[in-house]
């Protein structure tokens, strides 16, 4: 009997994804698709423009990492409905006109706030933890302050900071629904709008619709990350003719005498 359900319910999303109605027109998958990965991208980099300088001071200095710690941890706390309607409620009213900003910015509010927990925590530990040597390297190579920071510190600690990037996407592309729940667009739309109507085949098509997203979204910042972190770091560094080298410790060494010699 469960079997039989499952199949029908499955069957159900199948037909909703393939109705070619569903695919045309202002509530149509594209539609709801691109309004969702645009929420989602102005959050991300909203986000990256505030975590990812402070990450980068915090850890380059050392100072306020409890501080940032809690307040990180504070935020991953918060529930996003109810702050989506505070923000609602406080901003909404001072804003007239046309348009959707009187519910956008508040979403935008509550996405942004989402993703700067894991960029930033990410950002201060892997600049944190560079290895010591490295920066001794550096720092007897005659760097400054910033040019240890930003061509031996940033280049380490980038696995780190990607990972965290890429965490924070995939929470901010399955949380952008909630820009539904006040009458915004998005893939959210068809959750919501299945739930009042009782049709769960609509509900159950958007959520695979967010996940596969979110998978797509993961598989392209895989593939950012792997084209911008250094071989050496990711443990893809080969000599000619050898395997790849398993000391860590080296593979920094030789990042930092190829910055040098650019430097140079």
């Amino acid at each position: 009997m469960a079997a039989g359900g499952a199949a029908v319910v499955i069957g159900d999303i199948v037909t909703f994804l393939t109705a070619s109605a569903n695919w045309h027109g202002p509530e149509g998958i594209p539609t709801r698709l691109l309004e969702h990965v645009q929420y989602s991208f102005v959050a991300v980099l909203i986000a990256l423009l505030v975590a990812l300088p402070t990450g980068l001071l915090i850890g380059h200095t050392g100072k306020g990492t409890a501080v940032v710690a809690a307040i990180a941890n504070s935020l991953r706390a918060l529930p996003t409905i109810g702050l989506l309607i505070f923000f609602v409620v406080l901003i909404s009213p001072h804003i007239h006109g046309k348009g959707d900003a009187a519910y956008l910015i508040p979403s935008e509010i509550v996405l942004v706030l989402l993703a700067i927990p894991s960029i930033l925590s990410n950002t201060y530990a892997g600049v944190e933890n560079v290895d010591p040597a490295a920066r001794d390297a550096a720092s007897g190579m005659g760097m400054t302050g910033s040019q240890v920071l930003f061509k031996v510190e940033l280049p380490c600690a980038l696995p780190l900071i990607m990972s965290g990037v890429r965490s924070a996407t995939l929470q901010v592309v399955a949380t952008t629904t909630i820009a539904a729940f006040v009458s915004l667009g998005g893939l959210g739309r068809y959750v919501f709008d299945g739930q009042a109507q009782q049709d769960y085949a609509q509900m159950a098509a958007g959520a695979v619709l967010v996940a596969l997203l979110a998978v797509l979204a993961d598989f392209g910042l895989a593939l950012v990350q792997r084209a911008i972190v250094s071989r050496g770091i990711s443990g893809r560094y080969a000599r000619r003719g050898a395997a790849a080298v398993p000391d860590r410790t080296d593979a920094l060494t030789a990042d930092v005498v190829e910055a040098e010699v650019v430097r140079a």
